[in-house]
């Protein structure tokens, strides 16, 4: 998976809204789903992935796993961990000269979220990052829209 050549970690940090994914099991049945991240002093980002499971009825979940950037990556691909010790890959595919959209991908090509700052991408826009998932090697038949409120 060829992550993008730098991030600015600063810029980097705040909400995304996840517009697409082909998801983990944890948020296969996700609705208005958020990925937030935050600088830790530690140099670490602590991350919030805020989401509904199966309705805009259910009450919100939330996982907080931290990311720690890998050396000579410009810092382009984190380490995510969820459960102490395993950190899973997580590749920064792709990011606009903005910030406004990005591309998180695994080499498996397992996992991928199409995510931006806001809550609703044109069709355009989005059939243009659904162009560059293929791109990256994955089907996108297997690419689901998160539901938004």
């Amino acid at each position: 998976m060829p992550p993008v050549a730098h991030v600015d970690l600063p810029r980097f940090m705040g909400d995304w809204y996840v517009i697409a994914h082909i998801p983990s099991w944890p948020e296969r049945d996700a609705y208005d789903a958020v990925e937030s991240y935050a600088l830790r002093d530690d140099g670490r980002i602590q991350t919030t992935f805020r989401y509904r499971d199966g309705s805009f009825d259910e009450p919100i979940k939330t996982m907080t796993p931290i990311g720690t950037v890998r050396p000579d990556t410009g810092n382009a691909v984190w380490g995510m961990q969820f459960i102490w010790p395993i950190q899973a890959e997580y590749v920064i595919a792709y990011l606009d000269d903005d910030y406004r959209t990005t591309i998180v991908g695994r080499s498996k090509r397992d996992y991928v979220w199409i995510m931006a700052r806001s809550p609703r991408l044109d069709d355009a826009e989005y059939a243009g990052l659904v162009e560059r998932v293929a791109a990256l090697g994955y089907d996108t038949g297997k690419l689901r829209r998160v539901p938004r409120n």
